[in-house]
């Protein structure tokens, strides 16, 4: 069973993110705030779930949460400011959209900058421990994976209803034969050369 809260007492959101391993794609981000005593023991880290349970979680999360929003981040903002900035500012995104204002903030992995003066905390693999970072991991993944679905009818020729932008064998072939869209990230080892300057990045969430 997750723990619904690292700060007792605290209006809290949970924080994660998905696509910061990606070749293509926007980054995605969502903040989650649940009630006090909220308990489900069905949340979990996204990646453990399928892809079907985390669409009937996220109509759960929907309609139970006190506030709920997803920050994006584009592949030209990634570019310019570096996935690892890219993903803390599409959190700082989410937050910002959210309709509650919390009064503290939990964040899945070990790094963050500070948001508004609010107290936070990283916690690694922190969608495993906490309900509000598990709701926010199940947000941003299936949101991120309906932007992805919705790209690869644009550009079929990727793979990216299956990949959602990840480095396959089969989506750097296609970059190979067919290029680079609008949607790659230009800063990253689309071919996945060795090349010291863009370190390979791992197929995960």
């Amino acid at each position: 069973m997750l723990l619904s809260h690292y700060y007792q007492g605290l209006v809290e959101a949970g924080c994660d993110e998905a696509g910061r391993g990606c070749l293509a794609g926007s980054v995605y981000a969502a903040a989650v705030i649940l009630p006090q005593d909220y308990e489900n023991a069905d949340f979990n880290d996204s990646k453990q779930l399928t892809e079907h349970r985390r669409y009937e979680l996220r109509k759960v999360i929907e309609r139970d949460a006190v506030a709920w929003s997803v920050g994006i981040v584009t592949p030209e903002e990634i570019d310019r400011f570096n996935i690892l900035n890219a993903s803390i500012l599409a959190m700082h995104r989410a937050l910002d959209g959210l309709k509650v204002r919390p009064e503290a903030v939990i964040v899945d992995g070990n790094r963050f900058k500070p948001y508004g003066g609010l107290p936070s905390t990283t916690i690694i693999k922190g969608d495993g421990k906490y309900l509000s970072i598990a709701a926010a991991s199940i947000l941003a993944k299936t949101y991120r994976d309906d932007y992805m679905k919705a790209l690869d009818r644009e550009f079929p020729q990727y793979d990216w209803a299956v990949n959602k932008g990840y480095p396959t064998k089969k989506h750097r072939e296609a970059i190979r034969q067919y290029g680079t869209t609008p949607y790659h990230r230009m800063s990253f080892n689309l071919l996945g050369v060795a090349n010291p300057l863009q370190p390979e990045l791992p197929f995960q969430d």
